[in-house]
């Protein structure tokens, strides 16, 4: 040791303009020209973050420094909407909310929750990297938010029961299940001819035990991770709603950033967003193979029977009407007819 003490060494500090002091760091280390941050409601394991991390190492590298953008997983900055009020007036830079949190603000963004409409992914990377995933990202546009070009993934939403496997949707009639607190889930399941009822996550796995409910629906890996297979006996993996998430970004920052840091910053959140794509198909697979070791019985319905259902009880008229004619037909390009 020199005998330079740590206080002596920050005495010392304490002494140097700041300017000077930053001056004569190492490069590495001052301060980003940018400096974001990045909020989202997922554990800091999953793909999402795994990614994103990927992604803002990135860009750092690839902006020598200039641009940091530090994430805060796991609703660290607060729940879903708070993260949305907070991404509008700047407090934070970016945020994943899914499709169906931003409808509250954006009411078009729902429309890739439309019930039994996706087939399988081909259909919905096809809409949502196509002209639909177009016409959304402009309507996000609108209200002062910029949307990135690739959505991530969420998912593929199954049913589970207690009692009797879901085939068809004659199964559905009367059945009491779990939905969250979303005006198109609830429409999509009355239509079908369940009674839905809108209860908090936190509540689900004892309203099924206690037999308040007979059913819910959720992807895979939250069906997994809330050990429902314990209260549950069956799967049906119907698909019947396809969510992910939109990487969006407060408007005005993202303006204010170079046009050459655009670039980087979009190509490296693009491109991370693909690969998370597959991180979660690798993941869904594993999932079902694990909980059919804990028990869970899957089949796998034809979803013709609901889609007829929803049509003649209105709910693709309805739907249609609340989205527009110019977002139905663009749903319907990459998807067939539903209405």
């Amino acid at each position: 040791m020199t005998g330079l003490t740590r206080r002596t060494l920050l005495q010392t500090l304490s002494a140097v303009p700041a300017a000077g002091f930053v001056a004569g760091m190492p490069a590495i280390a001052r301060a980003a020209e940018f400096s974001f941050k990045y909020g989202n409601n997922l554990p800091l394991t999953h793909p999402l973050n795994v990614r994103s991390q990927e992604a803002a190492d990135r860009i750092a590298k690839e902006t020598n420094g200039r641009v940091e953008i530090k994430i805060f997983p796991n609703n660290q900055l607060g729940g879903d909407t708070d993260m949305l009020a907070q991404v509008r007036s700047g407090g934070i830079t970016f945020f994943t909310p899914s499709a169906l949190v931003i409808a509250t603000l954006v009411p078009v963004a729902a429309i890739n929750a439309v019930g039994f409409a996706f087939a399988d992914y081909n259909q919905v990377w096809a809409a949502m990297d196509g002209k639909l995933g177009q016409h959304v990202r402009d309507a996000i546009g609108k209200v002062g938010l910029h949307a990135f070009e690739k959505m991530w993934d969420n998912g593929f939403r199954q049913m589970t029961t207690g009692a009797k496997q879901i085939q068809s949707a004659a199964d559905m009639d009367g059945l009491k299940i779990r939905v969250p607190v979303s005006p198109l889930s609830i429409s999509m399941f009355k239509a079908l001819g369940a009674s839905p009822t809108s209860l908090q996550f936190s509540e689900v796995y004892s309203s099924l035990q206690t037999r308040i409910v007979d059913a819910q629906e959720n992807p895979l890996p939250i069906i997994q991770v809330a050990k429902l297979y314990e209260v549950q006996k069956f799967c049906a993996t119907s698909n019947h709603i396809w969510d992910g998430f939109w990487f969006i970004a407060h408007g005005r920052s993202w303006a204010g950033l170079p046009p050459d840091l655009q670039k980087i910053v979009a190509t490296a959140i693009n491109e991370a967003g693909v690969k998370q794509r597959e991180d979660i198909k690798g993941l869904n697979e594993t999932v079902q193979a694990d909980l059919q070791a804990k028990g869970l019985a899957f089949n796998h319905p034809a979803p013709e029977s609901f889609r007829a259902k929803l049509r003649d009880n209105g709910f693709y008229a309805e739907w249609k009407g609340r989205f527009g004619d110019d977002a139905w037909a663009l749903l319907e390009s990459a998807v067939g007819k539903l209405a």
